[in-house]
């Protein structure tokens, strides 16, 4: 465990070693989460699909095992001087609980804007907070300063080899659970969970494909790999907030270069959809972040057209606004391709919508909004459901060939969020525009 906290480059066997050695201790805080057999997803996709609840920890996410491995490994005089970390997620959470477990002070410097659940969340853990800074990034500047000052010890979320060989617990379960795993797909934010996990893996069942996924808006590990070491992401989205980092890590980055076999990236539909999918599979509700490698797992089967394979994928967590639930409502059938998001433009004469109607047939419309242009033409927006892309394609070309203009909104991120929701009418300004305007979020992440 030494080298772990002294080498910022452990080797592999290192690794292994501290992993199997926390195997034991790491329990003290954390628990052993099921490997739960998807049923429905299965049948569905034709592949035996298994999904690790780490929504079940007592943090309600992976966090705790590389927080308690890294705390619990300190000297007597740093648990002494206790523990000090930056965040607004489940990191926070994961130090706060693991150094009342030891005894030991933590001090939690989270964001002004850190919403207050989550503040009550830590405080209850035992932590102390200190609110401070705009965002993560101030935040983060204030604990190391903190930890300087105060002497001590600085607990990061992802970065560190003992956080790493915390969060490679959780492959040791995976292995004693299902023997015969061909895949397993880790979602990817700092990249400390994919590393554990997969260097573990690769030394026990080379064999497994272990495949990282990212969301498509903060793939700061994809960008990494595309130049050839980490790099700063111009934006990071924010609805998958528990992997919006902006800066893989230089440790992680080493692992995940080393031992991920490939990566999937997905849009946040498709998380909606993966969400929706472990909620009728399992009853769970998880947090985006939490459903990305189910997400990442549903792509790489469709892109692969893989058939009897056994996968598994993490859902790393389950610590989530209530609100976040009514936007994934509206977004999981169009992840899934159920919904096609159609803007047609018909003749203004009668008939025009008979004709499409007649187009359409037995299909549910899910929206339909009529806007006034002009004498001569309509403008609506519908929503159809539909089976798959095929179908939607279908659709589209019926329309055209029988005379109407057809654009695809279902891709469209105003389409999907506002234009659903205009009202019809007549315009009342000849020159009315509708414009996106995009303002920098000030969102406490890790």
């Amino acid at each position: 465990m030494k080298n772990l906290l002294t080498n910022p480059q452990p080797s592999q066997s290192d690794y292994i070693n501290a992993i199997v050695k926390l195997g034991s201790r790491v329990y003290e805080a954390a628990t052993v989460t099921p490997l739960q057999k998807m049923g429905k997803l299965s049948d569905r996709l034709h592949n035996n699909i298994w999904i690790k609840r780490e929504d079940r920890q007592p943090v309600n996410s992976f966090k705790l095992r590389g927080a308690y491995a890294m705390i619990s490994s300190l000297s007597d005089e740093q648990k002494q001087a206790g523990v000090i970390a930056a965040s607004a997620g489940n990191h926070a959470q994961g130090v706060a609980l693991s150094a009342k477990q030891l005894g030991l002070r933590a001090l939690i410097v989270m964001p002004q804007n850190t919403p207050s659940i989550k503040v009550d969340a830590v405080r209850g853990f035992g932590g102390e907070v200190l609110l401070h800074g705009a965002n993560f990034d101030e935040a983060k500047a204030k604990a190391i300063e903190l930890s300087k000052s105060k002497h001590m010890t600085f607990i990061p979320p992802f970065d560190h080899p003992l956080v790493i060989a915390g969060q490679g617990t959780l492959a040791m379960e995976m292995l004693q659970q299902v023997a015969d795993l061909d895949y397993v797909f880790v979602q990817v934010g700092g990249g400390g969970l994919a590393a554990g996990v997969a260097i573990l893996l690769k030394q026990f069942m080379p064999e497994i494909k272990v495949i990282g996924v990212e969301s498509k808006d903060s793939a700061c590990l994809n960008a990494a790999l595309e130049k050839g070491e980490p790099t700063d992401l111009a934006h990071v989205g924010l609805f998958a907030d528990g992997v919006a980092v902006k800066r893989i890590g230089d440790e992680t980055f080493r692992l995940c270069q080393k031992y991920l076999d490939g990566m999937v990236l997905v849009d946040s539909d498709e998380v909606c959809a993966a969400m929706k999918d472990l909620f009728e599979n399992v009853r769970a509700v998880a947090e985006p972040s939490g459903a990305l490698g189910l997400a990442g797992l549903k792509k790489y089967v469709k892109q692969n057209n893989l058939e009897g394979k056994n996968m598994a994928a993490i859902l790393s967590g389950a610590n989530l606004n209530f609100h976040t639930l009514r936007y994934v409502s509206e977004r999981c059938e169009i992840g899934e391709n159920r919904e096609a998001l159609l803007a047609v433009t018909m003749p203004e004469q009668p008939g025009s919508f008979l004709k499409f109607a007649h187009v359409i047939g037995n299909r549910a419309v899910t929206e339909f909004s009529y806007r006034y242009a002009d004498n001569q033409k309509a403008c609506i927006f519908v929503g159809v459901r539909t089976a798959n892309e095929a179908e939607k394609a279908e659709i589209i070309t019926d329309l055209t060939k029988n005379g109407f203009d057809v654009e695809d909104m279902s891709n469209d991120d105003i389409a999907k969020t506002h234009v659903r929701y205009l009202m019809g009418g007549r315009v009342s300004n000849h020159h009315e525009r509708l414009y996106s305007f995009e303002f920098p979020e000030q969102k406490a992440l890790c």
